[in-house]
């Protein structure tokens, strides 16, 4: 099973893929992580990526869509997790022309639904253990009292990203919903798409989802 989850900046999407990862086996395809990784590979297509980051350029949809296709070639069982591509109406053809090509399918796009408001008073508290990922919230999910994460269990390794801001996360908010929000038309018109709240709780938000991949929900509502 291939899917995309789709939202604004601090929607949850990184929460709900790794539990996607460790609950069904899926791997999630993050684009920077992609990126990061064929840079210091020493691969034909490493050196390219290495060759326009160190430019400062930006990759091209081509490169990215290479990488994607060199983990496609590798399989998961579990199936994609599609996590930052794509963004824009070219990458989406790109990545259906990719998987078409591949035999693979796109088996649900997912929607996280937000209230702008909410979600920039949620991010502007949040925190993540530099560990492994994990996401507190000052109000819904504190930093345990002994600070160790609950999660892997690393001591006072706690961050707040720079840009966590409310002028920043609106700026970024804006830039999402010029470029990437578009795609929730696209989706819908080829019959891919899901809604889910995004600003539930988030064993609220994993059920959700997983009634969606296990066919419990129309597609298209919302």
């Amino acid at each position: 099973m291939n899917i995309i989850l789709l939202g604004p900046p601090g929607a949850g999407k990184g929460t709900q893929a790794r539990h996607l990862v460790e609950t069904r086996g899926m791997v999630q395809l993050s684009t920077g992580d992609m990126l990061r990784e064929a840079k210091d590979s020493g691969t034909e297509m490493g050196n390219r990526v290495a060759e326009v980051m160190a430019k400062g350029e930006l990759v091209t949809d081509e490169i990215v869509i290479g990488l994607i296709r060199e983990k496609l070639e590798q399989g998961a069982k579990g199936g994609f997790i599609f996590d930052g591509f794509p963004r824009t109406l070219a990458q989406a053809d790109a990545l259906g022309d990719l998987l078409k090509s591949t035999g693979e399918t796109l088996d649900a796009v997912i929607a996280m639904e937000v209230n702008d408001d909410a979600l920039v008073e949620r991010i502007t508290a949040r925190s993540t253990c530099g560990g492994c990922g994990e996401v507190y919230n000052d109000i819904t999910k504190p930093i345990p009292a002994d600070g160790k994460c609950s999660n892997c269990g690393k001591e006072n390794d706690f961050k707040r990203r720079a840009d966590d801001n409310e002028e920043s996360l609106k700026t970024r908010l804006m830039e999402y919903y010029k470029k990437t929000s578009m795609l929730i038309g696209y989706y819908y018109a080829k019959g891919n798409l899901s809604w889910v709240d995004g600003l539930g709780e988030i064993d609220a938000v994993q059920n959700e989802i997983s009634q969606v991949l296990d066919g419990g929900v129309d597609v298209g509502n919302g």
